[in-house]
């Protein structure tokens, strides 16, 4: 597959996902761009003394020019959130961040892909959309990719089932507000409820799921992970490559990513995951989930709760 990807920021989750590429055979080009000029280099040469075992990749620490003919370009660019900083303060230092950025990456590569991974994801996906002057479907955030993924790795250890026959997701914010709709979780077709009686006809013991305490344990794994070794990045690294093989793909796949609302749910002017159809032309649309009266509500509060945010920042 010939492709060319484009990373900017060589921090921890950009230099994974750069690092994860060179080990797929997904990018035949990889571009990793940083204002840290030295910190980018020594990524890249550590990478791509690596790719002897594997087919012959490119991969250079390059300037946005080098971003040119891009299939996709992934912006992780972004400070994390400090002792004290307020979640608005964080969000206007990376939303600045990203209006410097834009104008130089859209100049070089006007016809990719752009995956925005930096955070607020959904903040910054909507920021992006509104300034980059790029067509909608080819602007998508991470979203809620990685929390649907905690999602399916506590889901599999509670039921002892393998994690690729649970279909089940995360929608909303990438953060506080994000749910669970519980009426669109399944295990390869069958409810969750009538899962469980399924199973204890074969005389299996499954303890029934506590919604609230999974909901907590999707919420805070990020923080945890942070507290134990100060970062997140090979989990959602892997969301990310996941996405971009989807994007280059012969078809269409579903995903939990943030993109703008239409009207969906009843909610316009905001970018947050439902289900989405994605494939080698971007974002092809919102798939519409049949949820309950509550769990629409709940999606609107977490829209609102973005938008809020939104209203209080300069973009």
């Amino acid at each position: 597959m010939s492709s060319k990807i484009t990373i900017i920021g060589a921090g921890s989750v950009g230099s994974t996902i750069a690092y994860t590429l060179s080990n797929e055979d997904i990018a035949s080009e990889i571009v990793l761009i940083d204002i840290n000029k030295k910190k980018v280099e020594g990524e890249v040469m550590d990478i791509a003394q690596g790719t002897c075992f594997r087919d012959p990749v490119s991969i250079i620490a390059g300037e946005y020019e080098d971003a040119k003919d891009s299939d996709i370009v992934i912006i992780t660019s972004g400070i994390a959130r400090k002792p004290g900083q307020t979640r608005i303060e964080l969000t206007q230092t990376n939303v600045n961040i990203l209006k410097s950025i834009t104008p130089e990456i859209v100049k070089a590569a006007p016809n990719a892909i752009y995956i925005i991974v930096s955070n607020p994801v959904d903040i910054m996906t909507y920021v992006f959309t509104k300034i980059s002057g790029i067509p909608e479907n080819q602007i998508l955030g991470s979203g809620t990719m990685l929390d649907s993924a905690r999602l399916r790795c506590g889901l599999s250890e509670h039921l002892n089932i393998a994690q690729k026959n649970i279909h089940a997701y995360v929608f909303g914010e990438h953060g506080d507000t994000s749910f669970i709709p519980w009426s669109g979780a399944y295990v390869s077709g069958v409810s969750l409820d009538e899962y469980y009686e399924t199973v204890e006809k074969m005389g299996k013991n499954v303890t029934k799921i506590d919604k609230d305490a999974m909901l907590e344990y999707v919420r805070t794994s990020g923080g945890q992970v942070i507290a134990n070794k100060g970062a997140t990045f090979y989990a959602v690294s892997v969301a990310v490559c996941k996405l971009v093989a989807t994007i280059l793909s012969s078809s269409d796949s579903v995903a939990t990513v943030s993109s703008m609302m239409h009207g969906e749910y009843g909610i316009e002017d905001v970018c947050l995951s439902t289900l989405t159809l994605v494939g080698p032309k971007g974002v092809q649309g919102k798939i519409p989930m049949r949820m309950t009266k509550e769990e629409v509500e709940k999606l609107k509060a977490s829209a609102d709760a973005l938008k809020a945010v939104i209203a209080q920042i300069e973009h």
